[in-house]
């Protein structure tokens, strides 16, 4: 189990993350989501032990990540920027590894390549993004980690390699009960692999939830009121989005929390008609990470 307490960490005056909080069970795939620079990268750094943090505290199975040799024989981390030793050939990383990881499996490694069609004895600088990405890959899952980091993992691979990913991934992590956090910018590569989804926005984790709650928890409202109501009636609800037409009203609601205090007053308005509809978690995304700091008519206009 990965526990993230509170993390802050800071480089100098800049805040990279703020105060963030979430649990990856065992058996478990956590997708971290967020735009380039929300501090997906540090917050994996510093799970990984790579970064003391300023504030807060990361234990993978009850002990501290910082600066633990034991801990990192248990571990995997893949970054973003991959790095290999000079001129080194797909086997001789394969032999470091090995003599890194007392649980590294050479013939579920050979395997992993053949299926990924890559040549063990090729030298890795000669591959492109996708193929070392693929290796990389091979590496950690032949390591047999308890914890797996993965920064942007599905960068560089092509649609077929990606599925091929996921499902080494998912089999891995149901074989092996490892917890694993994968980060990514981009919604969809996550989706159907996690089962758990944390959303960093401003350096803070903004939503932290189990999938399969998505829907649930977060409704669009479409409301025909009988008679027409003031904006101020909504104006201290935990609504985004408000629009009103008329006697029409719409506005969304995420969270379960929110959405009781929203049916509450909702239940005392002249309602005429009211639809309720489950969010996709692309809408909840979306809906999360809206920044109407800026007005594109303006900018275009």
């Amino acid at each position: 189990m990965i526990e993230v307490k509170s993390v802050t960490k800071k480089f100098g005056d800049f805040t990279a993350v703020d105060g963030i909080s979430f649990t990856v069970e065992n058996s478990s795939i956590y997708g971290l989501i967020g735009y380039n620079g929300a501090g997906k990268t540090t917050l994996l750094k510093t799970a990984s032990g790579m970064y003391r943090p300023d504030s807060g505290k990361v234990l993978l199975d009850g002990e501290n990540a910082y600066d633990n040799n034991e801990i990192r024989t248990r571990l995997f981390y893949i970054p973003d920027e991959m790095y290999f030793m000079s001129n080194s050939t797909v086997e001789g990383m394969a032999k470091f590894y090995n003599g890194m990881y007392k649980s590294f499996d050479m013939k579920l490694f050979e395997r992993i390549l053949s299926i990924f069609c890559l040549d063990k004895k090729a030298k890795l600088r000669s591959f492109s993004k996708g193929m070392k990405r693929q290796a990389e890959i091979a590496f950690a899952l032949a390591s047999r980690p308890k914890f797996m980091l993965l920064d942007e993992v599905f960068d560089g691979l092509d649609p077929q390699k990606k599925e091929i990913c996921k499902t080494l991934f998912l089999e891995y992590m149901a074989e092996s009960e490892c917890s694993v956090i994968i980060s990514s910018h981009s919604l969809s590569e996550l989706a159907n692999l996690c089962d758990h989804i944390g959303l960093i926005n401003g350096k803070k984790m903004s939503l932290d939830c189990s999938i399969d709650d998505i829907p649930h928890n977060n409704k669009k409202y479409r409301l025909l009121l009988s008679q027409p109501v003031k904006k101020e009636v909504f104006e201290n609800l935990p609504i985004k989005n408000l629009e009103i037409k008329g006697n029409a009203v719409f506005f969304t609601v995420i969270g379960e929390e929110n959405l009781e205090k929203v049916r509450k007053t909702v239940a005392l308005l002249p309602i005429a008609s009211m639809d309720e509809i489950p969010m996709t978690l692309e809408e909840v995304f979306l809906s999360e990470m809206e920044d109407k700091s800026y007005d594109l008519q303006q900018i275009f206009g």
